[in-house]
């Protein structure tokens, strides 16, 4: 529909629309305070079908359900007239709807409400309609009378049995069965149309029945009618037998049947015409008649049938489910037999009823506002459009005047809409094939600005993410949004922010900086609302060690690492996957905050296993596979082939690797003839063989098994071959080893490795041996044994043989060895090295001189010429040394031989003699010589230990070295503060040699020293003991500690321990007077261990390392090494083992068994007599 004005006022709107600016109409959010105070137009909700066909048992229900605010009232039209509801018993309208319910239990029929039904839903905003609604009842009328006369036919005659159902609402679904309930079998010869007719194409004798019956289902009602049956009969030629043995495929059972062309049985003639509507369903039939059978084919003018078509019905019917225009045109089908063909158009046109291109929506504004409402429709053909308003048309409602509404064809344009402009239009599309009807309201809302989210909500977000926080608002008119961030400054927009339409505020990337609370503030001309929102920025939860893909041995624990880093403040949970599907751990599998662990892996823990961890606002996930690997499995199926004299061909076929590739196949034989039952390696081959030649042994019955090995093991061996009998031969391996030597020096032992039981090559192996004496000319001695030696008697000592060898069995000699030379027996040497002497004597070394023997007198074969050298002795002073022989051997055969004797100890004196020596004795020895090296430097000194017992003072202690190799003549004490890898210059201090402690004091409590102590002799400094002070932190001293000395409870505690020990000593001294009582020990006669004592020259005479252990009475230092007494108790009689009585004779040995008992179990203990256990405390 136009508007006034014609053209020119179209053009004038269609300006208009392309000046119009966008238009926005607002969307009212669902949230329900929002929905409870918002005054709208009815909508309709739900609806009975336009095509409304019902059961006429059942009570007629006409729905019509519509919302609005307020709720809407309902009226009915019927026939285009209204329709009063109240005033018919029957009829009643549902509570809070327009539904209309129509009861039938007091009486009435159906049919009497037939008709056209419409819904108004009404409130003081406008008024909604439904579409018209045609109410009919379904029928279900019963089938005519009638008397069906038998149809008679000629065979291969055309025939169709008419159904002709009763007409019915809706039409019935209609089938052929026969008496018995059966179907009727259809096929390409016989089949129903579309119109329920049975079509035989030609008629054979065996369709004579008496039961073809058309049945008629009614789906409303639920009923089947049954219409009379028909009895055919088919008039043969000749009589039919249905038991011929003529060919089955001649349906006509031998009889002659004239063959006809085909002709259609429908639809009839050339061509013929379908119209269907857009959507619908479109069968098309092509039937036709002749002998044989005709095939049916389709075609389609101007291109190939398209993927929509499908065939039904043995190809007879063509069915497109839901037709578009693209869907017309001419179809063709073609029915032929041998006889001929013939074909039949088709032309379908495909109408529509409207349908919607752009259904009008409903319409929010607000005051001021502008917008439209679009009404497109399509169909075939075009439809009319037509705007109604509250049900009525919109240019005859003269009590809705609206200047600011213009209506232009399938358009509505609402221009500065104002309150009191609400209403509900209908657009109505329609043609000559139906119509649609749809409602729109337009509703004018001004409302104050409301906040729809939760209030002061919490969002956790990730560092450096982008971020949304939500602030959803609703207003009429729209309103405007502003974000501030903690209370202050201006709005957030732009640069680091964004703010969208729907009010979210974006940031870009969260940082730290951006924690805080923010605030959106929404407003317009009736008010303003804000809301705050929290923002909390946190670390990203990574997997910082992630698990990596492995292999494990099958029995061997697999781990896999999953090490997480998150925000402290978030709490994580870690799950773990297998194969994307929840990993059960159970009893075997260990999941510990790091890792997963699978002891005794199997092939079925193999798997991809994935690590998830995740916190409330994020989540990592890693994954690595795990790959179980094994022994291989055992080569099977072991043929041998290819046989030989002297080799085979064996081969196998590869068992299972367990993902670890073969590397080697070892191949074992056994033979049944002299160590039957025992499986020896015969060779080995790469893993990626299955076929190999084996080389052999004669004289061998050999069976195999072949060992698969990889990185994980080797196989069981697979199962063994057949047997494989080799033939015999002379030995070809000469025995190897041969020599002789003597074991007695009349004698000569000649021996050679037995042959290999591969290498005898047949039966009753033995030896042949062959010697004589070298450069005499003398004859060949020969023996022949079937061990692996021969002893030649009666030689004379140390002379040279030749000799050889060969192997021999049963069926010939093998080959002789090589000459080889050998020896008789050895003798001691007769004379010794004489003028033995040294010279060039150092502190470590000396040259030794000798006069060689004459070669005769060794008797043998020279070997060495041995020195046996001891020490004697330190010229240390008291110093006792190890006597123990040592031995060092010169080979020599020049006249006048020397040698260098080493590592000897400095400042010592040393004694040596000579002896000249064979493989089996030694000569007589040499003269003795005595010598003394000279002074060297020291060892290290014996220990060096740092002492730390308060903040300011480093206290040193060692102790003189076990092997001073001279006289001490003092210390030498360097050291430098360190710090890391810095260190400070190098300060030093000597010390005497009696002195053995030294103390530091440190500047500050923080410097840290490394001190190099050496001992000194004339020769200079000795090996260097490098030691480092601890780090004072470590300690239990510091400058804050409370000093524990001045608290009561300790002084409290010391009181009660001195009395304690008082009391004790009072009992020891009461157990010593009885000291003339005591048993005297064994071992009384022992000298007693001297005191160090400082000589004249101020050195120390040396004892042995018994006397090194600390007194008895000594004190143990902090660090549990001893420090000895500066008063010593050995001085007062008591303590040490050097004990002294009142008389002074030694009683040191001296002791009451049950003392012994009590001391024995302890004997390193501080407190072995009571002024020890006073020491102890000190």
């Amino acid at each position: 529909m136009l508007v006034q004005g014609g053209p020119w006022a179209l053009s004038v709107i269609s300006l208009v629309l392309l000046l119009w600016q966008e238009l926005s109409a607002i969307d009212v959010p669902l949230d329900s305070k929002i929905q409870q105070d918002l005054k709208q137009p009815p909508t309709i909700m739900k609806q009975s079908l336009k095509d409304y066909i019902v059961d006429p048992r059942d009570n007629i229900i006409i729905e019509c359900e519509a919302k609005g605010n307020p709720v809407p009232t309902f009226s009915w039209r019927r026939n285009g007239k209204f329709f009063n509801v109240g005033k018919d018993p029957r009829v009643t309208m549902r509570k809070r709807s327009g539904t209309l319910e129509i009861s039938f239990r007091s009486g009435g029929r159906p049919e009497d409400y037939e008709g056209e039904y419409q819904c108004f839903a009404s409130n003081d905003f406008g008024t909604a309609l439904t579409n018209k609604i045609l109410l009919r009842v379904s029928k279900s009328p019963l089938w005519p009378k009638e008397v069906l006369e038998p149809v008679v036919v000629g065979e291969g005659s055309p025939l169709v049995l008419a159904c002709n159902p009763p007409p019915g609402l809706p039409p019935p679904l209609t089938f052929w069965m026969d008496s018995a309930m059966m179907p009727i079998t259809q096929d390409k010869r016989v089949s129903m149309g579309l119109n329920g007719d049975l079509y035989f194409s030609n008629v054979l004798a065996k369709d004579s029945h008496t039961d073809y019956s058309c049945n008629a289902r009614f789906l409303f009602t639920h009923t089947i009618q049954q219409k009379n049956p028909f009895t055919l009969k088919v008039q043969t030629k000749e009589p039919y037998n249905d038991t011929s043995s003529v060919n089955s495929t001649d349906p006509y059972g031998g009889r002659k049947v004239a063959e006809t062309t085909p002709n259609f049985l429908s639809p009839t003639g050339t061509d013929s015409s379908r119209m269907v509507m857009r959507g619908e369903k479109l069968k098309l039939e092509c039937i036709a008649s002749g002998v044989p059978t005709p095939s049916i084919k389709w075609f389609k003018k101007g291109g190939d049938l398209n993927q929509k078509v499908k065939l039904d019905n043995f190809n007879k019917t063509l069915r497109i489910d839901s037709v578009s225009e693209e869907d017309a045109g001419e179809y063709m089908c073609m029915a032929n037999n041998q006889i001929g063909s013939i074909r039949h158009s088709i032309y379908v046109q495909v109408k529509a009823a409207p349908y919607w291109l752009d259904q009008p929506s409903n319409l929010v504004l607000a005051p001021d506002e502008n917008g439209r409402l679009v009404c497109r429709a399509n169909g075939n053909p075009k439809p009319h459009i037509q705007w109604l308003v509250n049900g009525g048309p919109i240019d005859s409602n003269s009590s809705l005047p609206n200047p600011s509404r213009t209506v232009a064809g399938d358009t509505i344009m609402f221009r500065s809409v104002q309150i009191g402009s609400s209403a509900v239009y209908q657009c109505n599309a329609s043609n000559d094939h139906g119509y649609l009807l749809a409602n729109a309201f337009i509703s004018i809302l001004d409302m104050a600005p409301r906040m729809l989210g939760p209030k002061n909500q919490l969002i956790k977000v990730i560092e450096n993410n982008r971020t949304f926080l939500d602030c959803p608002y609703f207003g009429s008119p729209l309103p405007e949004l502003r974000w501030f961030k903690n209370g202050q400054g201006s709005g957030l927009d732009g640069g680091h922010y964004r703010v969208y339409i729907n009010g979210t505020l974006e940031i870009k990337r969260a940082r730290a900086e951006d924690q805080g609370t923010y605030t959106c503030v929404a407003s317009n001309i009736l008010g303003k609302e804000e809301n705050q929102v929290r923002l909390e920025v946190k670390e990203p939860t990574r997997i910082v060690r992630a698990p990596e893909h492995q292999s494990a041995i099958r029995g061997t624990m697999a781990r896999f690492d999953c090490r997480v880093k998150s925000d402290l403040t978030l709490p994580i949970t870690v799950t773990w996957l297998k194969d994307d599907k929840p990993l059960s751990l159970g009893s075997r599998l260990k999941k510990d905050e790091d890792s997963l662990s699978i002891p005794n892996v199997h092939e079925g823990d193999e798997g991809t296993y994935t690590c998830t961890v995740k916190t409330e606002i994020d989540q990592d996930t890693a994954s690595a596979r795990l790959t179980v690997s094994d022994r291989p499995d055992s080569p099977t199926d072991l043929e041998l082939s290819d046989a030989k004299e002297r080799n085979i061909r064996l081969t196998w076929i590869h068992g299972d690797d367990h993902n670890s590739p073969v590397t080697l196949f070892v191949v074992q034989f056994e033979e049944d003839r002299w160590e039957s039952g025992k499986w020896q390696n015969l060779s080995s081959y790469p893993g990626d063989f299955n076929t190999v030649i084996l080389e052999l042994s004669p004289f061998v019955n050999y069976q195999f098994r072949v060992i698969a090995v990889n990185s994980v093991g080797q196989s069981l061996p697979s199962l063994p071959s057949q047997r494989y009998q080799t033939s015999g031969a002379p030995p070809d391996v000469i025995p190897r080893g041969l020599k002789g030597w003597g074991t007695k020096k009349n004698n000569m032992e000649i021996s050679w490795e037995p042959l290999l039981d591969t290498e005898r090559n047949g039966p009753n192996l033995h030896y042949s041996v062959w010697w004589r004496r070298k450069d005499t000319g003398e004859e060949w001695s020969n023996v022949t044994t079937v061990g692996a030696k021969h002893i030649v008697h009666d030689t004379e000592t140390y002379v040279p043989y030749e000799i050889k060898l060969r192997a021999v069995n049963d069926f010939g000699p093998g080959g002789e060895s090589n000459i080889i030379i050998g020896y008789s027996g050895e003798d001691k040497p007769t004379a010794p090295p004489t003028d033995l002497r040294v010279s060039k004597i150092d502190s470590t070394k000396v040259n030794v001189h000798w006069t060689p023997v004459d070669p005769s007198t060794v008797l043998g074969e020279f070997k060495e010429y041995r020195v046996y050298y001891w020490r004697e002795g330190s010229m240390v002073k008291g110093l006792r040394v190890n006597k123990e022989k040592k031995t060092k051997g010169f080979y020599s055969t020049v006249a006048q031989p020397t040698g260098i004797l080493t590592d000897l100890q400095p400042y010592s004196h040393y004694r040596i003699y000579m002896v000249v020596a064979n493989n089996r004795y030694e000569g007589p020895p040499s003269n003795h010589v005595e010598f003394r090296t000279k002074e060297g430097v020291p060892e290290a000194p014996k220990f060096f230990k740092i002492i730390q017992r308060s903040t300011d003072v480093i206290h040193l202690e060692w102790d003189k070295p076990l092997e001073p190799n001279g006289i001490l003549i003092g210390y030498k004490l360097n050291y430098q503060t360190v710090n890391g890898s810095r260190v400070g210059l190098m300060q030093m201090q000597s010390f005497l040699p009696n002195v053995t402690t030294y103390t530091l004091r440190l500047p500050e409590r923080a410097i840290r020293y490394k001190f190099y102590l050496a001992a000194l002799t004339q020769v200079g400094a000795g090996e260097v003991y490098a030691e480092e002070s601890p780090h004072f932190t470590n300690e239990a001293y510091s400058k804050d500690q409370v000093d524990i000395a001045t608290q009561g409870w300790f002084i409290g505690l010391m009181c009660a321990i001195a009395l304690i020990i008082l009391i004790l000593l009072i009992v020891c001294f009461i157990k010593r007077s009885r000291g003339g009582k005591y048993p005297v020990r064994e071992k009384k006669d022992l000298p007693l261990d001297a005191v160090d004592q400082k000589g004249e020259d101020g050195s120390f005479d040396y004892h042995s390392d018994e006397d090194n252990k600390p007194l008895q009475g000594s004190q143990n230092s902090l660090d549990g090494g001893v420090k000895e007494s500066d008063d010593s108790l050995v001085d007062y009689g008591e303590g040490g083992d050097g004990q002294f009585n009142e008389d002074g004779s030694f009683i040191g040995q001296y002791t009451v068994k049950k003392d012994k008992d009590e001391t024995e179990g302890n004997e390193s203990s501080e407190a072995t007599s009571p002024v020890n256990a006073i020491y102890s405390l000190a």
